[in-house]
């Protein structure tokens, strides 16, 4: 939950964690997660309207995730979010999960703004996008299979790592050894920019049942599956903006917080004359702040929904429409077609 005003920033933030409601079963249970949902919302918007120093009815707009996601947590946030703004009469609007990943880095740098590439990995995602304008967006290349994130959490899984497996396994490798295990850098022996990671991790797999299963031979080889990852994520981040002739990569989405990624893409833009920007650490993961900042960029562009409560599991970040650069007078407009 978060409250962001376009005139001052953000105002204030809050997450309810759910982590430990689910870890006790390896993975998210559906569910579960949306009856939780309805426990904490209005507690957690009770929260934030106070650390902001506001009252429900000093609220100009609403905006929710609408998708893509699991749809029964969805509509706890659509039923919340439109029965608030029909409420307080203030317009609402629905927003993308991942372009709110992907403007996340936006928040706290006011400099930065398109066009750039946009380098989008999470436990679910892993897509690299070219971004002409808010909204103004084109897939160059995506995973075929498992998601980066997904690759992290289910290689720790199986090697026994607690839930969630990824930071535990980002933090085990910087305890191993590099080149000890040399894993394969997938689909980088060959054009184009889709992702390709199932393969990795069967690799990893055999690799941790043929070996000895110590301590130090798992940092190995979680140093050396963590490498893999990097690597195949900087080659196709090259190549990304190579094919879209730009010079600005942002990275977002829960795996840009791992730190040999940010090292690796920060020397790679220190080379090449560009540069690359990642938003805080706590807005990597899933946050209502790139939420709220991505509605608020609509909602200034005049952009708006009816009071049907509509949310879309699956959801094409392409078919938005475009917004143009904010005016003069502190409003962003519709960019024409």
């Amino acid at each position: 939950m978060a409250v962001y005003d376009l005139a001052t920033g953000l105002r204030a933030h809050a997450l309810y964690s759910q982590v430990a409601l689910h870890a006790e079963y390896g993975g998210v249970v559906p569910e579960l997660a949306s009856r939780d949902h309805v426990r904490k919302l209005l507690p957690l918007i009770r929260q934030t309207l106070a650390e902001a120093g506001l009252g429900v009815r000093d609220l100009g707009g609403v905006a929710y995730t609408a998708g893509p996601g699991l749809v029964g947590a969805l509509l706890v946030g659509a039923g919340v979010g439109r029965a608030l703004a029909w409420a307080l009469d203030v317009p609402a609007i629905g927003v993308h999960h991942m372009e709110g990943h992907l403007l996340a880095p936006l928040i706290e740098d006011p400099e930065l703004r398109p066009p750039f590439v946009a380098l989008l990995v999470s436990g679910g995602h892993s897509q690299l996008v070219a971004v002409r304008a808010i909204g103004d967006y084109e897939l160059l290349g995506e995973t075929l299979d498992d998601a980066a994130g997904e690759a992290f959490d289910k290689t720790a899984k199986l090697m026994g790592l607690p839930y969630p497996g990824g930071p535990h396994l980002a933090k085990l490798a910087t305890t191993g050894r590099a080149g000890v295990f040399r894993f394969a850098r997938p689909m980088t022996d060959r054009p184009g920019l889709d992702f390709s990671f199932s393969g990795l991790k069967t690799q990893v797999l055999l690799a941790w049942q043929r070996s000895d299963q110590s301590a130090a031979t798992r940092a190995d080889i979680a140093r050396g599956f963590e490498d893999a990852i990097v690597d195949t994520l900087a080659i196709k981040c090259e190549r990304a903006l190579d094919a879209a002739g730009m010079d600005t990569l942002i990275v977002a989405g829960g795996v840009g917080a791992n730190a040999r990624l940010r090292e690796q893409l920060q020397e790679q833009a220190a080379r090449r004359g560009g540069r690359v920007r990642f938003p805080r650490l706590a807005f990597c993961t899933d946050n209502g702040a790139m939420i709220a900042y991505a509605g608020a960029l609509r909602l200034a562009a005049g952009l708006h929904e009816d009071a049907q409560v509509q949310v879309r599991p699956r959801w094409d970040m392409a078919t938005l429409p475009a917004v143009g650069r904010m005016s003069g007078e502190g409003r962003f407009v519709i960019r024409d077609s």
